[in-house]
């Protein structure tokens, strides 16, 4: 082991949030073995998140497809990962799958919560209370103690980490000048268009920052480049539409250096608070009761039509009354109690 302490690995979720809000799980793992080794077994598209955690020793890349068993090939995977002497492994996502890798490696201890037929793959196996542990982020912390053990409060923030350095690198890629005053809005949200504010209105909001001497630039994957469109289309030069345009790893380095976010419910904002930017967070048909934005410099908008949360991909009524009547003039007053008077 050459002097290196016990290893543990994660078995990572596959949604860029969700690999957020597992830092402090990581930050307490290090807290209590300071010299663990913590190797991270994750999906390509959330590395570039883990990579950005002081605490992770090294990644490895979960090849395996969503929803395919792949029985041959975990097998196969997990006999080549004896040979690293894992001494733990903490499993977060809930679905038989996700713990056959660790089993078939043969680690000892096999944390994770009671889920889909995992009796005899786990061998710390939790019960868990959603009662007195209704956010993400502490059940995923709580399974860095031992069996029995109560979670501590507070439970620490999810922090990101990024040098100057780093992005500096971005800005010059993208023949970028950081503005005097930078806001950027992230208008998509992976889960489905029900979390995702209108595009007109983030165009009505660029345009009123842009008279107050605001540069707005737009972030996002490929999935979000309608969105940029549209909001390009009705904003004109008010914004820069970089979605589609930036890694994951780019956006990050560039969220680190905004001065105001303003963002759906999705996995840059859960980014956007980890890098502690003033940000403005925009729930409809999801609730900020499970995974809120974990920031002091965070403020959650939800307008509380009846109907919402409705957990919906789609809105199942038609009318989209979440969002559609949350006028941006709300979130002018959010930016404002942010103390980015507008």
């Amino acid at each position: 082991m050459n002097g290196v302490g016990p290893r543990i690995l994660i078995v990572a979720p596959s949604w860029v949030g969700d690999a957020v809000l597992s830092q402090p799980l990581l930050a307490l793992l290090k807290a209590r073995q300071p010299d663990a080794a913590i190797d991270v077994f994750a999906p390509s598209w959330v590395l570039p998140v883990y990579r950005r955690m002081p605490e992770v020793a090294g990644t490895l890349e979960n090849p395996f497809g969503h929803g395919a068993l792949a029985l041959g090939a975990r097998l196969r995977y997990g006999r080549r990962l004896r040979e690293r002497c894992y001494a733990r492994a903490v499993i977060l996502p809930n679905s038989l799958k996700s713990a056959l890798v660790p089993y078939f490696a043969a680690i000892a201890q096999r944390t994770g919560f009671v889920g889909e037929l995992r009796y005899g793959l786990l061998n710390d196996a939790r019960r868990l209370d959603e009662a007195r542990m209704p956010l993400m982020v502490e059940r995923f912390a709580y399974l860095a103690g031992e069996a029995g053990e109560p979670l501590l409060r507070p439970v620490p923030r999810p922090r990101l980490r990024v040098t100057g350095e780093e992005t500096q690198q971005v800005l010059a890629a993208k023949a970028l000048q950081r503005p005097e005053r930078l806001a950027c809005f992230c208008p998509g949200a992976e889960y489905g268009p029900a979390k995702r504010w209108p595009a007109a209105h983030f165009a009505q909001l660029a345009r009123h920052l842009a008279r107050q001497s605001w540069k707005v630039w737009l972030l996002g994957s490929s999935k979000d480049v309608e969105a940029g469109t549209q909001i390009v289309r009705q904003a004109g030069d008010a914004v820069l539409d970089l979605t589609g345009k930036t890694s994951l790893d780019e956006a990050v380095a560039l969220l680190a250096i905004a001065d105001l976010v303003v963002t759906n419910d999705s996995g840059l904002m859960h980014v956007a608070a980890a890098l502690d930017r003033p940000l403005v967070a925009i729930y409809g048909s999801s609730s900020p009761r499970f995974t809120p934005p974990l920031s002091e410099h965070a403020r959650i908008v939800q307008l509380g039509v009846p109907c919402s949360p409705c957990f919906q991909r789609v809105c199942p009524l038609g009318h989209f009354d979440c969002m559609m009547r949350l006028a941006p003039e709300r979130i002018l007053r959010e930016i404002e109690a942010l103390g980015c008077a507008a």
